[in-house]
């Protein structure tokens, strides 16, 4: 069984055309004799998310903290799968993740991975932000979209880290490959499975703000507070 976890706060209009597709690569997945669970992992919200998410047959799980971690976390500490994986809610995911992703896991050089993303509309200042990104992700393996791995390395690595309020993909992805070269194995990246990313920082902020948010990046040497400042407009606003 595949357990998904999805954090959620507020994504009333964004979660169903995320199910729509996780209905598609569940049948493609169960025709081969897999399971799926679907977890949303609602973290404070007052629009319609658990609504809408218990009416698609998703399990809900609540969770306080406004720690993106911890929402990752308490999604993926009452799954039942022994593969895990998380996907945001403005995602849409290819047909074929669950099965790529049980192929790659019965691989025992493979510790975990990524699908990574493109994004559903482009502009130029879309595609330059792109670029940027790339060379990180051609280093570090570290990559978006679909993130998943074993039940067992996840309690291995204590989950995601809960003291990063932001960063904490990369974070659990680091420990995750850490794990691995303990045991031989390696991180991959499965950029066939890749999602369709949602552009809506970019339709809110502009589609050249993240070189300003670049800019703005040196902030953060001084210290949490300015880190905590900066993810609360960006990330944690409240009501968005």
């Amino acid at each position: 069984m595949i357990s998904l976890v999805i954090p959620c706060y507020n994504e009333e209009r964004y979660l169903p055309c995320l199910l729509d597709s996780v209905d598609v690569a569940r049948r493609r997945y169960e025709a081969q004799g897999g399971q799926l669970e679907v977890l949303v992992a609602d973290n404070q919200s007052a629009d319609g998310t658990a609504r809408v998410a218990a009416e698609r047959g998703c399990r809900v799980v609540r969770v306080e903290p406004r720690n993106i971690g911890a929402v990752r976390n308490g999604g993926a500490r009452t799954a039942r799968g022994e593969l895990m994986a998380w996907v945001d809610a403005d995602h849409r995911i290819h047909p074929d993740t669950f099965v790529v992703v049980d192929t790659l896991m019965r691989n025992p050089a493979i510790v975990g991975g990524s699908s990574g993303a493109w994004l559903e509309r482009w502009s130029l200042g879309l595609a330059l932000t792109y670029a940027t990104i790339l060379p990180f992700v051609w280093l570090t393996g570290f990559d978006t979209g679909v993130v998943f791995c074993r039940r067992t390395d996840f309690e291995g690595v204590g989950g995601y880290d809960e003291r990063y309020r932001v960063a904490e993909d990369v974070m659990f992805l680091l420990a995750l490959r850490r794990l691995g070269k303990r045991h031989g194995q390696r991180l991959v990246r499965a950029r066939r499975i890749k999602v369709i990313a949602s552009t809506r920082k970019f339709d809110e902020h502009g589609d050249w703000h993240y070189f300003g948010f670049l800019l703005r990046a040196p902030m953060l040497l001084l210290g949490p507070a300015k880190m905590d400042e900066l993810a609360e407009r960006y990330w944690y606003r409240p009501g968005r």
